[in-house]
């Protein structure tokens, strides 16, 4: 089979600009001795599992919050990186997986047993910008060789702007945001450890609704992605989990044409689309024992079990959680908060 090249970066503004390079920003000037004390003035508020902090207009946990700090210091982009960009709760491991299967397939035959992906949980082939223990230990994301495939949960606006300036290719994917908050309420029960009753539907869906979530509010997460694909269609992809569920071979195309790696006449011919689809579809990968033992570190030493990463993967589950109303609800407060914006779900 001819295998595609390795992708290459779009073409370079008509500024030339180096293979990485840093732009300074306030958070710059935060040493590791006074990133707690900076934290600590900032505005918090209790109601989810963890108290929630806020910065530059979003909600994150304090553990997380450290890591998204730490980024915004020291991680350097470089032309020619990949960042898979989600809201928690949105397809994050399926997101990795397709683009991991599409992005290395020169490397790593589709057909082969050992597969990094029948071998390793998606979370741990595609490191987190701001959360570096989720991997599987910890990934110094700066000592890998490009062109780096790399993830984050942050809102456009604070990912280092050398994102921008560099080119690199941001791929987001967004969802429902009903099924969002069914998958989150979830995931935080699952998570939180101590016992009790857990985190109740009522109280999520009023806090959601107020914009107070983890990396939330959720619509103007995907607001800021939505609008940067608008106007730089060649570096920003916007994807929803519900039009990978319908056509999932289609979303491969999709993908492995942005990250200038198409499919050739010879892998459309033998189904190379449709066997990516079926590697990493939620049947094949739940049933494989490697994504439901083990976990992963996600912040503030919280520990995450590899098996938590898959619930249902359904489109429209939350009818079985919320009441009709509640949806409806909801559904009218997001088409407000995008009104205008031609982003609808």
């Amino acid at each position: 089979m001819a295998q595609p090249a390795a992708p290459a970066p779009p073409p370079p503004m008509s500024s030339p600009e180096s293979a990485t390079a840093t732009e300074s920003s306030p958070e710059d000037a935060i040493s590791e001795e006074s990133l707690k004390d900076f934290i600590s003035s900032l505005p918090s508020r209790e109601g989810w599992p963890q108290p929630l902090i806020q910065y530059k207009g979003y909600w994150f946990k304090p553990g997380i919050l450290e890591g998204v700090l730490r980024a915004s210091r020291d991680f350097a982009p470089r032309a020619g990186d990949v960042v898979l960009a989600t809201q928690p709760k949105c397809g994050t491991t399926w997101l990795k997986a397709l683009a991991f299967a599409v992005s290395n397939r020169s490397r790593h035959g589709l057909g082969a047993a050992d597969h990094p992906l029948l071998t390793r949980h998606p979370q741990h082939l595609v490191p987190f910008i701001e959360i570096p223990g989720a991997a599987g230990g910890h990934v110094d994301i700066g000592a890998l060789p490009s062109p780096r495939l790399l993830a984050t949960h942050l809102p456009m606006s604070l990912l280092r702007p050398e994102t921008r300036s560099l080119r690199c290719r941001v791929v987001y994917l967004c969802r429902d945001p009903k099924d969002t908050l069914v998958s989150r309420l979830h995931f935080e029960n699952k998570v939180a450890r101590g016992g009790g009753a857990g985190l109740l539907m009522d109280d999520a869906f009023g806090m959601f609704c107020e914009g107070f979530s983890p990396y939330g509010p959720f619509w103007d997460h995907c607001l800021e992605y939505w609008e940067e694909s608008m106007v730089r269609p060649d570096t920003v992809l916007f994807l929803k989990y519900e039009e990978i569920k319908s056509d999932p071979a289609r979303v491969v195309r999709r993908l492995a044409t942005f990250l200038g790696i198409p499919l050739t006449e010879e892998e459309e011919g033998s189904g190379v689309a449709e066997e990516v689809a079926r590697m990493c579809s939620f049947e094949k990968l739940t049933g494989l024992e490697v994504n439901q033992v083990g976990g992963v570190s996600h912040g503030n030493k919280v520990h995450v079990d590899n098996s938590v990463f898959y619930r249902k993967g359904e489109v429209g589950d939350w009818a079985n959680h919320m009441s009709r109303e509640m949806g409806e609800k909801l559904d009218r407060m997001v088409q407000d908060k995008l009104q205008g914006s031609g982003l609808v779900f």
